[in-house]
């Protein structure tokens, strides 16, 4: 092989690699993670299936938890990948809201995605260690309590959820980056959320365990999460340093 083959052979390389160490790969890359996010927690929710509801019997945790141990547990890692993704959609929003002059807002949606990522992961968590020793072990008062614990983290993870939201939207509208009618939508579903942290009715629609804690709250903040990553994959990237 000559020096000037080898000397040929390296412009390619380093084209091909390129795309992967440019500023403008990784802006898009994060941009899209909360579409991404998304994505991993609709597939982990089917595969782990449906919750038990607070106050059941030991014989349904049980079934459910040692029964359901690989299912579970391979939902749990796809958890950790939609939480990660909602991580980086945080740091996206900062950055976008940074490159506005509105970087307070994006520090407050850093610190909401924190506290949303920390109450996800004890959830996932204890459904990780029910599933894996804590449902064979036949300790049925522990099986019962963190079953009722989870249910109680979850209405309280309504408040982070709701700041997650609040955040960019009033640190978007103040940048001048959305209209006053996504302005008004953006409350309303902080709003909404906020009502999620009140789900504390023994049954009914109302419940910890009712439609709108298990389903309506959770498919509007999703549903939020997609509409601002679309938001954000419109806006021109900036070549920052640090990424």
């Amino acid at each position: 092989m000559s020096a000037s083959t080898t000397v040929a052979s390296t412009p390619a390389l380093t084209s091909s690699s390129g795309l992967f160490t440019t500023p403008k790969f990784w802006e898009l890359l994060w941009r899209s993670a909360g579409i991404q996010s998304v994505a991993f927690f609709v597939i982990a929710y089917f595969i782990y299936g449906d919750q038990p509801r607070p106050g059941s019997s030991p014989d349904t945790l049980v079934a459910f938890y040692d029964g359901n141990r690989t299912r579970i547990l391979i939902a749990a890692a796809i958890f950790g990948f939609a939480v990660l993704n909602l991580m980086w959609f945080a740091a996206a929003i900062r950055a976008t809201l940074a490159d506005a002059g509105r970087d307070g807002w994006g520090a407050a949606a850093t610190a909401a995605s924190a506290a949303v990522g920390g109450v996800l992961l004890l959830l996932i968590s204890v459904s990780a260690a029910l599933a894996y020793s804590i449902a064979g072990s036949g300790n049925h008062t522990l099986l019962s309590g963190l079953n009722d614990l989870w249910w109680a983290c979850a209405v309280l993870s309504s408040f982070p959820r709701a700041m997650l939201i609040m955040a960019p939207t009033f640190g978007l509208w103040r940048a001048r980056l959305i209209s006053n009618a996504a302005f008004a939508a953006g409350v309303a579903v902080v709003v909404l959320g906020v009502l999620g942290g009140t789900t504390w009715i023994s049954g009914g629609l109302w419940a910890p365990d009712g439609a709108y804690s298990r389903l309506v709250w959770p498919a509007i903040g999703l549903l939020w999460v997609v509409v601002v990553s679309g938001f954000l994959l419109t806006q021109r990237p900036s070549a920052r340093a640090e990424w």
